[in-house]
C-alpha cells in the first residue's frame, strides 16, 4: 500500500497536472481551415484578381498575413488533402493519387496507422468537424467519424452536384457509372439527408452551426470547411451569376459566381466568430487545394501550368492566415511555406505529442509570423507524382522539376525570385547545384511508398 506521504505527493502531482492541462487548453486556439477546390492563384483579390471581388477572403490577409510563396503537397485534390490533414508528405504512406470510390475497399484512404489532424487534436480535447468534401476513402472504416472527427456534413467523393434536385442517389451502392457518385445525397454524420439550398450555402450554414454550438463550450474546436467550389461541375445560382454581367465568357462567369458564393460564405463564418466573441481565440486559414484547372476557367497568372502539373501553377496556391491579437495585421510573408504547416502550427501551439515514428514534415508558423523567429521555415520542399514519375524540389529560390522520365536531360531548373513564370531554364548553367539537388531528391524519394490502392475509376468497381 502507498504511504500517506506518497499519497499526498501523488495528489499534489495530479493537481499540478490538472492546472497545467487547464492552462494549456486555455491557450490552445480554435482553428478554422477554409479550403477551396481548384481555385486559381490569381483568383483572389489579395493576389491581384480584378474581375472577381473577394472582400471577405481578402480580409483574412488584411487582418493577418498573405503568403506569396505558399504551396500544397500535390497538384490534385486527394493527395493534397491527405498531406494537409496529416501534416506529412502523403507519399510517405502511399497516398499518391485520388483513391478509388469503391465502398468495399478499406485501404483506399489514409492508413489507420497514420493520424490525421482530428485524431491528433482529440488527445488534447479538441472537438472537430469536417464540412464538405472528404475524399479520404468511402469504406465505412474510413468515414470521418471513424477517423477522429466528431461531426460530418458533406459528401465522401471528390466532387458533387451543387443543386439539390440533382442529389438523387441514396448511397454509393446505387452508382452504375463513373462520376455518378456526384449525385449522392448529403451525409450528416452517418445519415443521408435532403438539402434545399445551393450546396456552397448549405456548407457555410453547417460550419456556422458547429461554431455556434462549440463557441460556448470548454473545449477548443477545429472546423475543416472543405468547399467543393469552384471544382466542376460548373453550376451557380442566379443570385451569384447576376453579380457578373460584364464577364462575357460564360464559363468564367459561372466560375466567378462560384467563387463569389465562397466569399460570401467566408464572410458569414468570420461574422459568426465575431458574434461569438472568439476572433482572438481562433486561427483562420484560407487556401486552395491545388492550382486552378484548365477545365473551370480559372486564372493562375503569373504562374505557369495548371492543376495536375508540378510547375508553379499546379502547386502554388492563394494562402492567407489570421489570428487577431497574435499575428500582426497586414503585409506579406515571402518565404516558402506549405499546407503541411497548418497541422504543425496547431500541434506546436497545443503541445500535443506526436508519435516519434511519424514525425511531421510541417513547421509551426506562428513564431515566424510574430517575429520571434526570423528566416525561412523550410530549407527545402519536395513534390512527387509517382504514377507519372514526376518529381520536384524547391531549395531557397531555386526549383528543380521533372514532369516525368527522370533522366537528367528531362529536368528543368528555375530561379523563382526573378522568374516566377518558370520561363528561363538554368539547368546547363549550374551543374554543381543540379548534382546536389538530384542527390537530395533521390534521398527524399527513398523514404516514400508506392500506391497500395486503385486510383479513381481504375477498377470500375460499379460494374461488379
Amino acid at each position: 500500500m502507498c504511504s500517506p506521504r506518497l499519497i499526498k505527493f501523488m495528489r499534489f502531482l495530479a493537481l499540478v497536472s490538472f492546472f497545467l492541462s487547464a492552462a494549456l487548453f486555455a491557450k490552445a486556439p480554435n482553428l478554422v481551415i477554409i479550403l477551396t477546390d481548384d481555385q486559381g492563384y490569381n483568383d483572389v483579390g489579395f493576389n491581384g484578381c480584378e474581375d472577381i471581388p473577394t472582400p471577405n477572403i481578402d480580409s483574412i490577409a488584411a487582418q493577418g498575413k498573405r503568403f506569396t510563396d505558399a504551396y500544397v503537397t500535390y497538384p490534385v485534390c486527394g493527395p493534397s488533402r491527405a498531406g494537409l490533414l496529416t501534416g506529412r508528405y502523403q507519399d510517405r504512406f502511399g497516398f499518391t493519387t485520388n483513391p478509388t470510390m469503391d465502398p468495399a475497399n478499406p485501404i483506399a484512404g489514409i492508413p489507420h496507422d497514420e493520424e490525421n489532424i482530428a485524431e491528433v487534436m482529440r488527445k488534447v480535447g479538441y472537438k472537430s468537424a469536417i464540412i464538405g468534401k472528404w475524399h479520404m476513402g468511402s469504406h465505412p472504416s474510413n468515414h470521418p467519424l471513424e477517423r477522429g472527427f466528431d461531426h460530418f456534413f458533406g459528401f465522401l467523393a471528390g466532387g458533387h452536384q451543387y443543386f439539390p434536385e440533382a442529389l438523387t442517389l441514396n448511397d454509393l451502392s446505387e452508382v452504375t457509372e463513373i462520376w455518378e457518385w456526384y449525385d449522392t445525397r448529403i451525409m450528416v454524420d452517418h445519415e443521408r439527408i435532403d438539402i434545399d439550398d445551393y450546396l456552397t450555402d448549405e456548407l457555410t450554414d453547417a460550419a456556422n452551426a458547429f461554431i455556434n454550438e462549440q463557441a460556448g463550450g470548454d473545449n477548443p474546436f477545429l472546423v475543416y470547411l472543405a468547399y467543393n467550389a469552384p471544382h466542376e461541375p460548373m453550376q451557380a445560382t442566379e443570385k451569384y451569376l447576376s453579380r457578373f454581367p460584364d464577364i462575357a465568357d460564360p464559363r468564367r462567369r459561372t466560375y466567378a459566381a462560384m467563387v463569389s458564393a465562397v466569399d460570401d460564405g467566408v464572410g458569414r463564418v468570420l461574422e459568426t466568430l465575431r458574434c461569438n466573441g472568439i476572433e482572438e481565440e481562433t486561427i483562420v486559414v484560407f487556401l486552395s487545394d491545388n492550382g486552378g484547372s484548365k477545365k473551370n476557367a480559372s486564372n493562375n497568372g503569373p504562374l505557369t501550368g495548371f492543376k495536375g502539373s508540378l510547375m508553379e501553377g499546379g502547386v502554388r496556391v492563394p494562402f492567407a492566415m489570421q489570428w487577431k491579437g497574435v499575428i500582426p495585421a497586414g503585409g506579406d510573408f515571402t518565404h516558402p511555406i506549405i499546407s503541411l504547416d497548418i497541422m504543425a502550427t496547431l500541434v506546436g501551439l497545443s503541445g500535443v505529442e506526436i508519435a516519434p515514428e511519424r514525425p511531421l514534415d510541417g513547421v509551426n508558423l506562428i513564431p515566424y509570423l510574430t517575429g520571434e523567429v526570423s528566416g525561412a521555415p523550410h530549407a527545402q520542399l519536395f513534390w512527387r507524382k509517382w504514377e507519372r514519375n514526376g518529381i520536384s524540389t524547391r531549395a531557397g529560390d531555386v526549383k528543380l522539376v521533372s514532369e516525368g522520365k527522370r533522366q537528367t536531360n528531362n529536368y528543368k531548373m528555375f530561379n523563382l525570385a526573378d522568374d516566377i513564370g518558370e520561363s528561363n531554364n538554368l539547368i546547363k548553367q549550374s551543374p554543381d547545384q543540379l548534382k546536389k539537388l538530384l542527390a537530395e531528391i533521390e534521398a527524399w524519394n527513398s523514404q516514400l511508398k508506392d500506391r497500395p490502392f486503385p486510383s479513381l475509376g481504375e477498377d470500375k468497381w460499379w460494374e461488379r
